[in-house]
């Protein structure tokens, strides 16, 4: 249990890097307001135009009595609605990580040199694009990993007693897992480490991504919030990647500013 308070503390250490080096938060936070004004606008079309592709997928309730018809087209598109917002919470991370790639990049790489004790920090050697293509193709894996636990969950949340209790208790978690998964994949996947070794370390140290991940997904909820702790998130999932790999820290508090080299546009 003692590893769910180190996670925490790995999440507010990334926050308070980051505050500490404001422009590394800049550029991280364009990412992040891409992402959410690209979802948004998905958003508003499916609340504007949801009930007319359900009215189009079920032509077989067309000449059912009133009311049922309208209900049962009503209930569609507010589980279409649901669904949809289920799927922005699970991929905004994914998403918001493949456009800022350079960006987060930069940062993991920052803090990496930052509380490295002898200033270096690892690199892939790989090519922009090979980078780019192995992160959408990781990121889309663990997007369907999420895509099938979403779609589990959502049906057991009709489960009497339960699925208004332990089901959202049992989301948040598995959540906190795959939010986890993907931001320390910055750090990791230039370290080498692929998919399935990713998967296999972060088992190995539940609680610890649990406590990382789970209240940041509980914080991502929060409109707006997602785009201001992603950068933080980056960092203490780089801080908590060298703690899973067993790299050495210098400096409990992740370092000191230092000079930062420019971010690459």
């Amino acid at each position: 249990m003692r590893d769910l308070g180190v996670g925490f503390r790995y999440l507010l250490k990334g926050q308070r890097w980051v505050a500490r080096h404001g422009r590394q938060f800049g550029f991280g936070l364009l990412p992040g307001l891409i992402t959410l004004v690209l979802y948004a606008a998905a958003l508003v079309a499916l609340a504007l135009w949801g009930e007319d592709l359900v009215t189009w997928a079920t032509p077989f309730a067309d000449d059912w009595s009133s009311p049922w018809a309208g209900l049962f087209r009503g209930f569609l598109t507010a589980v279409l609605f649901a669904l949809g917002l289920l799927l922005s919470v699970l991929t905004f991370t994914a998403v918001t990580l493949l456009i800022g790639q350079p960006f987060y990049e930069n940062l993991s790489e920052q803090v990496d040199r930052d509380v490295s004790p002898d200033g270096t920090a690892p690199e892939s050697g790989l090519p922009l694009l090979r980078e780019l293509w192995i992160s959408a193709r990781d990121s889309l894996r663990i997007v369907v990993r999420a895509l099938v636990w979403g779609v589990l969950l959502f049906a057991l949340g009709f489960v009497p007693v339960i699925g208004q209790t332990v089901v959202p208790v049992i989301g948040f978690f598995v959540t906190g897992f795959f939010l986890t998964e993907e931001l320390t994949a910055v750090a990791l996947q230039r370290r080498g480490v692929e998919l399935r070794e990713r998967l296999a370390l972060l088992r190995s140290r539940k609680t610890l991504v649990w406590g990382f991940g789970t209240p940041l997904g509980l914080a991502f909820l929060v409109p707006f919030v997602a785009v201001f702790l992603m950068p933080g998130a980056v960092a203490g999932a780089t801080l908590m990647a060298r703690d899973l790999l067993g790299e050495e820290t210098a400096g409990e508090d992740a370092g000191k500013p230092g000079k930062e080299e420019d971010v690459p546009s």
